[in-house]
Formats: structure tokens, C-alpha cells, sequence
């Protein structure tokens, strides 16, 4: 059976939510971004978004993105994609090419490719650190007790433009943990944004300082398989 799902009213109830939270917690709703994490969804699912007027949206895989979104740049002006998903090494040049923001820089090699990549086209992407808070020996990100080191790393070295932290917390760990981690160590380096919180947590993450927060499920319903 076919799962039957509205994205733009989703939406709609979902920045209604974001703005009442915020607003309970002394917030400007403007400070927190809704990434509408589109990955493996289909055109007609993201089109809904589109019309409604959202132009913020994720995607996890660098050839998904390349696949969907150049036709769709060219029907809707101002879209702003970022990549959530890993990057490897070899992929940096078509992430430069395709994205807007790489919130995924885990690691010192990606960081020199990055700048080398930069530096061969002539700009400069906004990007984000992503920390491993919860130390998962399979999950990507620098280790907290690394997080300062590494920002230096990437500012001083390779002249990268960080604009904040992201995490991925452990499913069974309590998000708000990982989240005011996070919060602390952006904070204690200068970092004004934090991309934390996803369709079930986002409303801890804002609570916490979350300025942008990455929801895929609630907005565009389960995912189907790749």
C-alpha cells in the first residue's frame, strides 16, 4: 500500500513548530534553518517543497544530488543544498561543484582536499566540522577531545570557511547530551552555527542552540529504499 504523504503541509506544521519552540526559549525563529533532508526521495515528493517555497534541502550521496538537482536549480531559483553524507577524498571535486555547504569535513585529508579543490576553482564553500560526540567506532567526525585542534587545522592551514559544528548522536544515547556538547565546544571556539537534530529530536536542538536542523522523515515521509 502506498504510503500517502502531504510534504508541504508537513512542512508548513513543521515550521509552525520550529517557531513556536524557539520562540519559548527567547529564540528569533529566523536563527534556525530547516535543512529538508531530500535523500533518495523522488521529484515529486521534493517539488511540493519547492512550491511552497522552501529552498533549504540535504542530501547524504554526492551522485544522488548530481542526478536530481541541476534540472531542478533550473526550474526553481535560490536553492540551497548542503551535504549531510560522508565525502570521500574522491568525490571532493563534484561535492564543490554540486553543493552549497559541506557540513561533513571529519577529517584532516578531506580538510587539504577541500582547500586544494578551493583553491583550484576560485572559492570558497561555507562549511561545518562534524563531530563524532558520542566516540562510535563506526560513525564518522573528529573526536571531541580533537574538536580545537582541528578547528585551528582547517582556519589557520587551510584557510577554510567554518561556519559551525554538526553531529549525529547514538540512537540509543539521549540526544541532549551530544547536543549541548556540541553547543559547548562550538561555542568555546567561536562557531556561531550548529547543525544538530533530525525529525525526532529537532525540538531538543533547538532548545539547545541549534541553528540548523536536518528533518527528511517528518517532512517527506518514510524513505524508500535506494
Amino acid at each position: 500500500m502506498t504510503e500517502h504523504v502531504d510534504p508541504a503541509r508537513n512542512l508548513s506544521s513543521i515550521k509552525d513548530e520550529i517557531a513556536e519552540i524557539a520562540t519559548g526559549c527567547d529564540r528569533d525563529p529566523a536563527d534556525v534553518h530547516l535543512v529538508a533532508v531530500s535523500k533518495v526521495h523522488s521529484e515529486d515528493r521534493i517539488v511540493p517543497v519547492l512550491d511552497a517555497g522552501h529552498r533549504l534541502f540535504g542530501e547524504n550521496r554526492i551522485q544522488e544530488a548530481e542526478g536530481k538537482w541541476p534540472a531542478l536549480r533550473e526550474r526553481y531559483d535560490d536553492i540551497h543544498l548542503h551535504l549531510i553524507g560522508p565525502l570521500q577524498s574522491n568525490k571532493v571535486k563534484n561535492a564543490v561543484a554540486t553543493f552549497d555547504v559541506i557540513e561533513t569535513v571529519d577529517r584532516p585529508k578531506i580538510a587539504k582536499a577541500l582547500a586544494n579543490e578551493f583553491d583550484r576553482v576560485d572559492k570558497r564553500l561555507p562549511c561545518f566540522i562534524q563531530v563524532n560526540t558520542g566516540e562510535e567506532s563506526q560513525k564518522a567526525g573528529i573526536l571531541p577531545m580533537d574538536v580545537d585542534a582541528f578547528v585551528k587545522t582547517c582556519v589557520d592551514d587551510y584557510a577554510l570557511n567554518i561556519l559551525g559544528l554538526m553531529c549525529i548522536p547514538p540512537v540509543d544515547e539521549e540526544p541532549a547530551l551530544h547536543f549541548a556538547l556540541l553547543a559547548e565546544m562550538a561555542k568555546r571556539n567561536g562557531l556561531a552555527a550548529k547543525s544538530m537534530g533530525m525529525s525526532a529530536d529537532y525540538g531538543t536542538a533547538i532548545t539547545l542552540g541549534a541553528t540548523h536542523v536536518r528533518v527528511g522523515t517528518a517532512i517527506f515521509g518514510t524513505r524508500p529504499k535506494p
